[in-house]
């Protein structure tokens, strides 16, 4: 089941008909359908696949569909990012309360650590080395954040030709 929402998500398919068979290393994906016929899936599995789709999409009308990023996006210079709490980081240890984070202007969103999923999580809550934190806040700050990204200079040899 895990491989076939992955597959759909990958293809940004919220409704999609997934064929697999298994392998010797587990599920193999043969086909992703974005309109998938449900005869044969209701008669197989004995759902209403139809009814599950219209309350999947009512859920989805009610609650809003919609990416967190660009919607966000539309403050100027501010950003969603995500980064790692490096274990030299002077985050691990300290509840978000005392992290200095708000201070700097940017808000954890969701925290995830190890597997789990921790959204809109409270003050208290303490950070730890290797949690994947979603933020939202001023860029240059987060930027502080992320990893940097080393860019080497070629020096240019200035050759002398020499007439001999």
């Amino acid at each position: 089941e895990r491989t076939a929402v992955h597959a759909a998500r990958i293809l940004n398919l919220n409704v999609a008909g997934v064929d697999m068979l298994e392998g010797k290393d587990g599920p193999v994906i043969m086909e992703v359908n974005s309109s998938p016929g449900l005869e044969g899936i209701e008669g197989a599995t004995k759902i209403d696949i139809a009814g599950e789709i219209v309350k999947y999409i009512e859920q989805q009308i009610q609650f809003g569909n919609f990416d967190i990023r660009q919607r966000l996006r539309l403050t100027k210079g501010y950003s969603v990012v995500e980064f790692i709490v490096d274990k030299n980081s002077d985050l691990v240890g300290k509840p978000i309360s005392d992290s200095g984070l708000r201070e700097r202007d940017i808000v954890i969103l969701r925290i995830l650590r190890g597997g789990q999923q921790i959204a809109n999580p409270k003050g208290s809550r303490e950070l730890m080395a290797g949690d994947l934190l979603l933020c939202y806040g001023n860029q240059g700050a987060l930027r502080s954040y992320l990893p940097t990204l080393v860019s080497k200079k070629r020096k240019r040899k200035n050759k002398k030709k020499t007439d001999a």
